[in-house]
């Protein structure tokens, strides 16, 4: 996927906080650790390093949602980071974004921090982040 591919999508999927620009994924994929799982409707772009992954972020087209999509992109992007030798991984999202939550839990996330205000929606409210982790072994 081009940079340009992951920002639309990224665009389409965000609207209720600023999406992630075409220069900031070129920037990112520049990186060697930074990977990227998925394809035009639906992705993951993680990071890992040592035994540790992150996800930086998931998007799926709206148009696609409800079909699946998301959970395959979890799956792909943990089976890449076991390759990578990550034994642990960590995400984060939107206090008030009970469908990814519930799409972490069921893939064995539990929190384990909370960083407050992270996220600025559109009218200036902030939301807190809830910092999630998963054993990957």
């Amino acid at each position: 996927m081009t940079p340009r591919a992951l920002a639309g999508t990224h665009a389409a999927a965000f609207t209720q906080s600023r999406p992630w620009t075409e220069a900031e994924f070129n920037d990112l994929l520049q990186n060697h650790f930074t990977h990227v799982v998925g394809n035009e409707h639906s992705f993951a772009l993680i990071q890992v390093i040592a035994d540790e992954a992150e996800l930086l972020t998931i998007a799926t087209c709206p148009q696609m949602q409800r079909q699946g999509l998301a959970r395959a992109r979890m799956e792909e992007w943990h089976a890449l980071a076991k390759t990578l030798g990550a034994r642990r991984a960590f995400l984060e999202v939107a206090q008030d974004n009970a469908a990814a939550i519930s799409l972490y839990e069921t893939c064995g996330y539990r929190p384990c921090g909370l960083r407050r205000g992270y996220y600025v929606r559109e009218n200036n409210q902030k939301i807190d982040a809830v910092v999630m982790e998963c054993d990957l072994t």
